[in-house]
């Protein structure tokens, strides 16, 4: 049995050791703990949870975290596991799934125009993948590579000194406190997370912004959504536009017999009542139908938050995932961003916890990810924004029953303001794919850090809109553009190359002294450096001359990759000497390392 101390306290333990600690075990801290495991890094995660996700919450799982997942290992796993992309194409709206539906927005590349986007730009598809899916997935995969997981574990504080930090825990069964002793740590410990708050970070935004419920039933509604598979249902309901995501909303978890129903309330009065008498009625309205079977999985309330960190870290402390970024579901942005958040910031405590890169580079995890953690916050509550436009099409300031009914009408009614309302609505619809095909949102994403070496050119302009459309560029700060190569005759992706957990030198024909610099670089330098040539006749071939078009550099330039797919140097043509490609080198790799490669 724990003694107490005179003053009722119960005593902490002796420290326990790690390279890295990671507190909280949603997808920023997942992902965090998989990657620092899969790169040698000595890892403990802990959560004050007795479980992994027991609820649905972020679902929509793009391109950009396939790709990571993919870098690791996992992508056909979870394919295995989630709703297929051909399940994911159409968002509707209507008045419930019985009842009136007055459009449909082709969503995340599924539909025939956008999809050949999606393709050129990466071998992943999408998924939708629940918390409930890839949690287990990556906290299971980051324990069969070496990551240490403790449940029932609450963070308390934690002092920072030059040589580390000392972190006190508690564990929740027994009430024992004892200390972590560590060189990092990283808070990824939600929206009300306790790392931030005691690193004082900075934030802006007006912080929660409404209400909303999430209600998870299991039900089969299959015959309401057959026609028209979709993630998302979206419901003009009396009263659907006060707070919440400015609908009611029926998502899908898995089809077509388990949801979750979204639905507004102001958050200065606190949630309503969530009886079952009270969520019944909610779902019946939704459906549309009283004529279904239903089991209620979980009730809970939550916060729309619009509130981001300006600064993501402190000395030896490092934020991510919600506690950075607080933000609607809208976009499916969440678990995304905070999946990459932890990819750009893994491989860099990696290196520094090896001694291959001075602590220097991990304050570009600051500058390269705190500007995208204000992007995706107001691109999500811009959506929720966006919305409102097909009220304002039907001419609805609130949804009562009455004025609804009405408008509806007219909808549906001859004449030139029937017609006026129906383009007005098709148009608000349309525009919803700055929620629901936002491919530039996920893939445009650039950095600018000591991190990546600028080569005197400026960003290329976008020729489309970079909300909507992603362009692919090699332009440093970029993430490295996918194309279809060959190896041993095999098709593969250009970012199948690079990765896990390696810096990558790309040539092709020409570029021989680039490929000897980095091998001997690499062995001096104690670092592995993956070598690629790109050409005919060389080890990867071109064979539709697509990588040609996209590399913006010639036969024999070289690209420095960073071993999260980000270009972090070029150099556009063959060097003139041998000497002059290692020292391009060595001065390139040592600035995103912080360190002094000349004389190795």
């Amino acid at each position: 049995m724990t003694q107490s101390t005179p003053d009722g306290s119960i005593p902490a333990q002796s420290a326990v050791t790690t390279d890295v600690l990671v507190v909280g075990s949603g997808p920023a801290g997942a992902s965090a703990a998989l990657l620092l495991a899969s790169y040698g890094t000595s890892t403990l995660l802990v959560t004050k949870y007795g479980r992994l996700s027991d609820t649905p919450r972020a679902h929509i799982t793009n391109q950009r975290t396939m790709e990571v997942l993919r870098d690791v290992g996992l992508e056909e796993r979870l394919m295995r596991e989630a709703t297929p992309w051909e399940f994911m194409g159409n968002t509707t709206f209507c008045t419930s799934l019985a009842g009136e539906e007055l459009g449909r927005v082709p969503s995340w590349g599924t539909d025939t125009v956008r999809h050949a986007d999606y393709e050129l730009q990466s071998p992943c598809a999408m998924l939708d993948a629940p918390q409930t899916i890839t949690e287990p997935i990556m906290v299971q995969a980051a324990q069969d590579r070496g990551a240490r997981v403790r449940f029932d574990t609450s963070y308390v504080s934690h002092v920072q000194d030059d040589d580390g930090v000392t972190t006190t825990l508690q564990d929740r069964l027994t009430g024992t406190t004892y200390t972590v002793r560590s060189k990092y740590l990283i808070g990824a410990d939600g929206a009300r997370s306790q790392v931030a708050a005691d690193l004082d970070l900075p934030y802006e935004g007006p912080g929660a912004v409404g209400g909303a419920l999430s209600i998870v039933f299991e039900a089969d509604l299959s015959r309401f959504v057959a026609h028209r598979p979709s993630v998302l249902y979206w419901m003009l309901q009396p009263g659907a536009e006060k707070e919440g995501v400015g609908l009611g909303v029926l998502r899908m978890i898995k089809p077509w017999t388990e949801w979750m129903l979204m639905w507004g309330y102001e958050v200065a009065g606190g949630p309503p009542d969530l009886s079952d008498e009270v969520v019944r009625e909610l779902a019946v309205a939704l459906v549309g139908s009283d004529d279904f079977e239903m089991r209620v999985k979980s009730r809970s309330p939550w916060t729309v938050n619009h509130h981001f960190a300006t600064t993501i870290a402190r000395g030896r402390v490092f934020c991510a995932g919600d506690a950075i970024h607080r933000h609607p579901p809208t976009n499916g942005l969440g678990s995304n961003t905070s999946i990459q958040d932890s990819y750009n910031l893994a491989w860099k405590l990696a290196h520094v916890v090896a001694g291959t890169a001075d602590p220097s580079l991990l304050d570009s995890y600051d500058a390269e990810r705190a500007p995208i953690a204000r992007q995706v916050v107001e691109r999500a509550n811009q959506s929720i924004a966006d919305t409102g436009k097909i009220l304002s099409a039907l001419d609805l300031e609130h949804t009562e029953a009455d004025a609804l009914e009405r408008q509806l009408a007219l909808w549906k009614a001859p004449g030139a303001e029937g017609e006026k309302i129906r383009a007005a609505v098709r148009e608000a619809i349309a525009y919803k794919a700055y929620e629901f095909d936002a491919h530039g949102v996920e893939h445009n994403q650039r950095y600018a850090s000591s991190a990546v070496v600028p080569d005197g050119t400026p960003m290329p302009e976008y020729r489309r809109d970079p909300e909507l459309y992603a362009q692919p560029t090699t332009w440093p700060g970029a993430k490295l553009p996918h194309t279809w190569v060959t190896r041993g005759g095999v098709q593969t992706s250009t970012l199948d190359l690079v990765g896990r957990g390696r810096f990558s030198v790309l040539t092709g024909i020409g570029g021989e002294a680039w490929l000897a610099a980095s091998r001997t670089l690499g062995e001096q330098a104690g670092l592995s450096i993956t070598t690629v040539s790109i050409g005919p006749g060389q080890p990867v071939e071109d064979p539709y001359g697509t990588w040609a078009d996209l590399r913006e550099i010639e036969d024999g330039g070289v690209l420095l990759v960073r071993p999260d797919g980000y270009v972090a140097a070029r150099y556009p043509s063959a060097p003139p000497s041998e000497q002059q490609a290692a020292d391009w080198l060595a001065a390139a790799l040592g600035a995103v390392l912080g360190r002094d490669l000349s004389q190795v």
